[in-house]
Formats: structure tokens, C-alpha cells, sequence
């Protein structure tokens, strides 16, 4: 049975995908990872898939002396990459992007081996500027994304199956909540989002007032944990799709991989995207393209007091029939099975 190298990490948003592919494919293929000592590793092995680890290479936002050590420890990372894919043999590579990847996709396109990646964001993340000059084909979740672009073909976010059929009694049962207010969900990213939960915990009275609040607050806020009625705070969700289908309405940042989630679930949205003082904006552009389709409402950190963010907040979930008819309008796409046809079709 021929072998696909899975490759991405660093947050959920760039392994949660690759799973959702591997799910159409995992008849006919057998299965390699190739991460960094992030939290990939956990997750992968958990999927019981083989898991090869290599130096982690990432560009830092700031000036500092580190950045002058990357070409050293990019081409320490690549030897690496080339060591394990000799051994594995694959037939392709399925990248997700990330800064994890781009030795991996670098290796794999000096060995001849087909590299396929997926940009999940609207612009182009500076790793996957990278991977597409080594690339055979970059799919995007967006088709402005891929529009006039050379190798890039619009696919769609690829989503896990059990996202979408989550059982929103398994997360009613988790504390008592009072069954007469709608649920809100709030989403900080698999590593959290400690802006969004300041806003939260520092308004936790007015919104447990109007909503049952779950609150999935990221594993750095295990020494901050709150209690309260109609309040239930987890560190990390496994069962994503549960949580989704408990949730009225979610409070979220505007990673691709989870708004898109939202709208196949058909959830309506408030996107506080990270702010371009930690990012290179990436969730900004999202966001403001899902508020320009009616998918959400939105607000950036710097204009985000905390009587802005209830109101806003509040107006999202009485908005909620108007974003939802917006949200059918949406052409449905399966992300995973055009990925799949396409891995079929260059897997030599």
C-alpha cells in the first residue's frame, strides 16, 4: 500500500485538516507524519500514525538574533526531512503550511516526491510563500485566494466528519445550565485567546445573565479557572464538534480552520480576529471578508471595550435568523473529497 507523508503544526488549525483528508483516503493509503515538537505530536499520536519529529525553523515577528541562526537550522531541518522521507518512500506529500512544513515540502521536491499544501487563510502565510515555489499544487480554502495564481486551485476548508455530526447533549450534561437562555460558545484557538478571555471573565455577570456561557479557554488558562452559574470552563475540546452543536451562537478569533467550521454547522458568529500586533493579520482579513458576506459580526481588539463587546455580542445572537439565511446562500463545497481526488491523482 503506497504511504502519504502528512506534514503542518504548530496549532490545531493546520492538523485538524490534515486528519479530515486523511478520513477519505485512509482506505487506500497508509499513513507517515513528519512534525516538529509541537502540539502535532500529541495529537497524531493519539491517531496512531507513525510520527517522525525534526527541528522546528520559525521566523520570529521582532528583531532579534535569532533570526539570523534560520538559514542554519532550516538546512539542519531539511538533512532531516530527507533522512526520513528516503526511509518512508512516499508516494506524496499532503502539507497543511505552516513553518513546520517548509523543510519537509523542501525535501520532498528535492527527491522528486509530489507535494501538495493547502493555504487556509485569505493571503498567503509566509511559509506557504515558500512551499508553493516547491509545490505541485497549492489548494486554498478561499477562491479569491487562488484566483491568477499558478498551481493553486480553490478547494475549500477540509472539515472532520465528526465536526459536523456533533451531539450537543454531551456538553448539556456537563454542568446545569439553565435550559430557558441560548447557548453562547466561546473559542480563543487551540492555544487560547487571552484577550477574549479577559472580555469574558471580566463580563462573565451580564452574559451568564442573557446566555448559558461554555467557555474554552485554552491549557495556559488551567491557573485561571472560573466557576459560576450558567458558566463552564474547559481548557481544550477534543469532541469540537459537540461543542459546536451545543452552541447558539460562538464567540471566536477568526482563524480559517474554526470559522469555517462554524459556517458548515451553520453558527452564528461574533470574530474578534488577533490583532496585527501579534500577527501578520491574517485573521482581520477572514473576518472582514465573512462580515462583508453576512456570516458574522465583528470587532478589532483596539475598538473592543468591554460595553462594545456585549452589546455586539448580544446583537450577533439577535441577528442570528438574517446570518443563518446568509450562511444557506453559501455554495457547499466538499473540501475533502476534491483534496482527495487530487492526492489520487499525483500519488505516484
Amino acid at each position: 500500500m503506497k504511504t502519504i507523508v502528512l506534514t503542518g503544526g504548530g496549532t490545531a488549525g493546520h492538523i485538524y485538516p490534515l486528519l479530515a483528508v486523511k478520513e477519505r483516503i485512509e482506505k487506500d493509503y497508509q499513513f507517515a507524519f513528519i512534525g516538529g515538537e509541537g502540539m502535532e505530536k500529541e495529537i497524531i499520536k493519539k491517531e496512531g500514525i507513525k510520527y517522525y519529529q525534526i527541528p522546528t525553523v520559525k521566523l520570529e515577528r521582532k528583531l532579534t538574533l535569532k533570526n539570523l541562526l534560520i538559514p542554519f537550522k532550516l538546512l539542519g531541518a531539511v538533512a532531516k526531512a530527507k533522512k526520513y522521507l528516503k526511509q518512508i518512500k512516499p508516494a506524496l506529500i499532503f502539507s497543511k503550511g505552516g513553518f513546520v512544513a517548509v523543510p519537509v515540502a523542501i525535501a520532498g521536491a528535492s527527491l522528486g516526491i509530489p507535494v501538495i499544501s493547502h493555504e487556509s487563510d485569505l493571503s498567503f502565510g509566509l511559509a506557504n510563500k515558500i512551499i508553493l515555489k516547491k509545490c505541485d499544487l497549492m489548494c486554498t480554502t478561499f477562491a479569491q485566494t487562488a484566483k491568477g495564481r499558478e498551481k493553486c486551485l480553490f478547494t475549500g476548508q477540509p472539515i472532520r466528519k465528526k465536526v459536523l455530526s456533533g451531539d450537543k447533549n454531551k456538553i448539556l450534561k456537563l454542568a446545569k445550565f439553565d435550559q430557558s437562555k441560548p447557548n453562547l460558545l466561546v473559542v480563543g484557538g487551540s492555544l487560547g485567546a487571552n484577550f477574549i478571555n479577559e472580555k469574558v471573565w471580566n463580563n462573565i455577570a451580564k452574559l451568564t445573565e442573557k446566555f448559558n456561557v461554555v467557555h474554552i479557554a485554552g491549557k495556559q488558562a488551567k491557573n485561571n479557572h472560573h466557576t459560576g452559574k450558567n458558566y463552564l470552563q474547559v481548557d481544550y475540546a477534543e469532541n469540537m464538534g459537540d461543542y459546536i452543536a451545543f452552541a447558539d451562537v460562538v464567540l471566536s478569533r477568526a482563524g480559517s480552520g474554526a470559522i469555517n467550521e462554524f459556517l458548515a454547522c451553520k453558527k452564528p458568529m461574533f470574530l474578534i480576529p488577533l490583532s496585527k500586533k501579534c500577527s501578520r493579520g491574517d485573521q482581520i482579513e477572514n473576518a472582514k471578508l465573512f462580515k462583508e458576506l453576512g456570516l458574522c459580526d465583528m470587532l478589532e481588539e483596539e475598538d473592543c471595550n468591554d460595553a462594545e463587546f456585549v452589546k455586539r455580542l448580544e446583537k450577533t445572537y439577535q441577528n442570528r435568523e438574517k446570518i443563518k439565511e446568509n450562511m444557506q446562500k453559501v455554495q457547499p463545497f466538499d473540501a475533502c473529497e476534491k483534496i482527495a481526488k487530487l492526492i489520487k491523482k499525483l500519488a505516484k
